[in-house]
């Protein structure tokens, strides 16, 4: 069973920084593909950053801005969020697709909210 537990969202100005932490309970950690997702309200989820097989991806809208990073040693994935925007603000969603399996997982989520 995978659990995803995410941490480090609040509320925050325009032009601020979060960090957003999720530990993961699963084997074999650094062979998972991992990422953010994000969703705001009356919107779908969507991508945010990805990171696969060394591969990193971002969303066009946080290019320059964010950064997701992995420790295998202590099978973690994060997200620097540098320069925020008000249309940053949605509940952010860790998650995590073990090698060789048809779905991946999700955390409970976390709430980020920039002010103007």
């Amino acid at each position: 069973q995978v659990q995803l537990v995410e941490s480090g969202g609040g509320l925050v100005q325009a032009g601020g920084s979060l960090r957003l932490s999720c530990a993961a309970s699963t084997s074999d950690f650094s062979s998972c593909t991992v990422g953010w997702y994000r969703q705001a309200p009356g919107k779908q989820r969507e991508l945010v950053a990805l990171m696969a097989s060394g591969r990193t991806n971002y969303a066009d809208s946080v290019k320059g801005r964010f950064t997701i990073s992995r420790d295998n040693a202590k099978d973690t994935v994060s997200l620097q969020m540098n320069s925020l925007r008000p249309e940053d603000t949605a509940v952010y969603y860790c998650y995590l697709n073990p090698r060789g399996f048809a779905r991946g997982y999700w955390g409970q989520g976390t709430q980020v909210t920039v002010s103007s």
